[in-house]
């Protein structure tokens, strides 16, 4: 039976975000809906964090809040808060899928040797509790667990990882939307970089919510969305670096849904595939630039987009946001 955690979510979500970004994602199979407004916001600024690197794939680190242009559908948004920042402490969720595919040959270990490399890439025993990184560990299959809170303790960490053992059934959209949740409640002031990193094989199938509905949610709160997919070598073609897949379950769905809240999906069947997305997780969410603007009057959901004047450059960000509501209570 599903949790009540996973009800109450789901129930109080359903209206609010049954919604799929234009021009995003051509496989999503329902139009854009406005979404009903369920709770007054208290919150004046919405902040996007944004990555942004040169044709060669290298971040650009110099750049001013007038070099950024923030359109919110037509209309441009004045930026009245800017951050950058180079080397910002970074604090990931690592949600694994412990469903009974994960059994598969050796896909679980496979997961817990790519979050290794995510935790590599972090700073966990670095600074005082203030600018050190953090990571937590939460499983899933029918129902979200937490294995570890937040902590930048490794010994802590790598405890909980040889508690990830796969059974049961498939509730990834719906974990991934409740693990949102659990990031973004943060004091204010911190300056840590927040992101969800799911270590799956793609498969769902017991969810509530559907995917544009966590990516609706994901965004609206500004908490990326990264997706490791551990796969077998057979389901996987490319080089070393590849993120390419013959499963379009995996590649269309699950990519539009992390690249929606300004994260992205990596396809893992080898070691060097881990690393190289490990690092780049961790490297994007530590060279941000954060911009806010104020939240418009109207309610509902309202499409962004973050450009450079240098056309030369690529920004990643978030798509959206939610005006006029707040996701939870």
């Amino acid at each position: 039976m599903r949790s009540a955690t996973c009800r109450i979510l789901t129930s109080s979500l359903a209206a609010l975000l049954l919604l799929a970004p234009a021009g995003v994602r051509a496989q999503d199979p329902a139009p854009p809906q406005e979404p009903r407004p369920t709770f007054k916001s208290a919150v004046d600024l919405v902040s996007i964090a944004t990555v942004v690197r040169d044709r060669k794939g290298r971040f650009v680190r110099d750049l001013k809040k007038t070099d950024f242009l923030v359109r919110e559908g037509r209309t441009p948004r004045d930026i009245v808060e800017f951050h950058a920042d180079d080397d910002a402490p970074v604090r990931v969720a690592l949600l694994f899928d412990v469903s009974g595919s994960m059994r598969v040959g050796s896909l679980i270990e496979e997961a817990r040797q790519a979050a290794r490399y995510v935790l590599g890439a972090l700073r966990l025993t670095t600074g005082t509790h203030a600018t050190a990184d953090e990571a937590a560990v939460f499983s899933f299959d029918m129902n979200l667990q937490s294995l570890q809170p937040f902590t930048n303790d490794p010994a802590a960490i790598e405890t909980a990882l040889a508690r990830v053992v796969p059974y049961g059934q498939t509730s990834l959209y719906d974990a991934i939307a409740q693990t949102a949740r659990q990031v973004a409640d943060v004091a204010p002031g911190d300056r840590h970089r927040r992101a969800v990193i799911v270590l799956t094989d793609g498969i769902d199938t017991t969810s509530l919510m559907k995917p544009q509905q966590v990516s609706a949610l994901a965004s609206a709160i500004d908490v990326p969305v990264y997706v490791m997919t551990v796969v077998s070598p057979l389901d996987h073609t490319g080089g070393p670096d590849a993120v390419a897949s013959r499963m379009p379950a995996i590649d269309g769905t699950l990519r539009s849904l992390a690249q929606w809240t300004g994260g992205d999906l990596f396809v893992t069947s080898a070691p060097a595939h881990e690393s190289i997305a490990a690092r780049q997780i961790v490297d994007e969410l530590r060279h941000q630039y954060v911009l806010a603007f104020s939240s418009s009057a109207s309610g509902g959901w309202h499409p962004l987009e973050v450009r450079v004047k240098d056309r030369d450059l690529v920004v990643h960000a978030r798509s959206g946001y939610i005006a006029g509501t707040r996701v939870g209570s």
